[in-house]
């Protein structure tokens, strides 16, 4: 347990990056495979995920380039907590916004942008017609939850691993239980 302690909180920005990039290529897995087009909520959810390994991608190649002995600089550690934070917080509004608890913004009502040329083809005939995707709407569950659902638990979760990678000791030993 004190090793495994001791490698998650010596590499956890790698390990973070690792996550993020998981989660992100599970999204465009289920967007492009599944054909599960995302929400406005869903894609501010992956833009936490792009920040999360923007943070954890340079506080990783320093870690290498400095070779640091004892581990990622504490601060992208905390800085990436923060970030899973907002992350659990944003999927678990559009969770609770799929569970009817309270509603979501006007702005999650489509999934795209609208320009004039796709007005311009859907007006003459001659464009596709794009489904709108509500935020609301539940679209896959696994277990009872929705995608935002796991999110938001995966996110909290990331964050908690987080904050115990910034608090750890200077010297990365595993505390004494």
């Amino acid at each position: 347990m004190r090793r495994l302690y001791r490698l998650l909180t010596r590499w956890w920005t790698a390990f973070a990056l690792a996550a993020s990039l998981a989660m992100l290529g599970a999204a465009h897995a289920f967007e492009r495979f599944g054909e599960l087009a995302p929400c406005n909520l869903c894609l501010k959810q992956r833009e936490v995920y792009w920040g999360a390994v923007a943070i954890a991608l340079v506080a990783t190649l320093w870690h290498l380039i400095s070779r640091g002995s004892r581990g990622t600089p504490r601060i992208a550690a905390f800085l990436l907590a923060v970030v899973f934070a907002t992350g659990a917080i944003t999927a678990g509004f559009h969770f609770g916004g799929e569970l009817k608890w309270w509603d979501l913004p006007a702005t999650c009502a489509g999934g795209g942008d609208i320009n004039l040329e796709s007005l311009a083809a859907l007006a003459l005939g001659s464009g596709p017609i794009e489904k709108v995707v509500m935020c609301d709407a539940v679209t896959w569950r696994f277990l009872g939850l929705s995608m935002a659902g796991w999110n938001a638990l995966i996110s909290a979760a990331l964050a908690v691993f987080s904050l115990l990678a910034a608090k750890r000791p200077k010297d990365a030993r595993a505390p004494r239980i």
